[in-house]
């Protein structure tokens, strides 16, 4: 095994390199949304549905929800991704480490103000927290799409349930790892 392995990374480059992960999966989530809004809903949901039950067309109240649910969820991402980037902004200005623990900036020379690494961890979890409800929102705007497409939950419509069973199921538990795995990253 040689030294190079065996180095521990600083913690500035994981922070750094945690923040670019939240910006790359906010971007990626971002590109999915407008492709997403692009799709709009006629006026009369009931054309959408590809099954033959028009009773169970879903109301205008699914196309609304569709559309507010894919706005709150870029508002999400978008926070989330402006937040991680700033802190990323704020570890590069940063050169020298300071005596508290924290990071100061240091621009040609003048020294410009101060990072405290409290703070960079707090900015990293508000950063996370804006992913998370991101995901939470476009988890909604999706089963609004569903029961737009294939009807609507309450007809119990096995094509339905099959579609939204593991969407509300698998997203709400990566959700929970994910959060999870945040919070002990923050008390290290």
């Amino acid at each position: 095994m040689s030294d190079v392995s065996r180095r521990p990374t600083p913690t500035t480059r994981i922070h750094i390199m945690a923040l670019d992960g939240i910006v790359n999966v906010n971007s990626l989530f971002s590109f999915a949304i407008f492709v997403g809004l692009n799709w709009y809903p006629t006026t009369d949901p009931a054309a959408m549905l590809i099954g033959s039950d028009k009773a169970c067309a879903a109301g205008t109240d699914s196309a609304e929800g569709l559309i507010a649910f894919h706005v709150y969820s870029f508002s999400s991402f978008l926070f989330s991704s402006l937040v991680a980037l700033a802190l990323k902004q704020a570890i590069k200005i940063s050169r020298a480490a300071g005596h508290d623990g924290g990071y100061r900036y240091h621009v040609r020379g003048t020294n410009m103000g101060h990072l405290n690494r409290v703070a960079l961890r707090v900015g990293t979890l508000v950063s996370a927290f804006g992913s998370v409800l991101g995901c939470g929102f476009l988890m909604m705007a999706l089963v609004d799409l569903v029961q737009i497409k294939l009807g609507r939950l309450g007809c119990g419509s096995f094509y339905t349930l099959a579609a939204i069973g593991p969407l509300v199921t698998l997203v709400p538990l990566a959700l929970v790892i994910y959060v999870f795995l945040v919070l002990h990253a923050f008390t290290r």
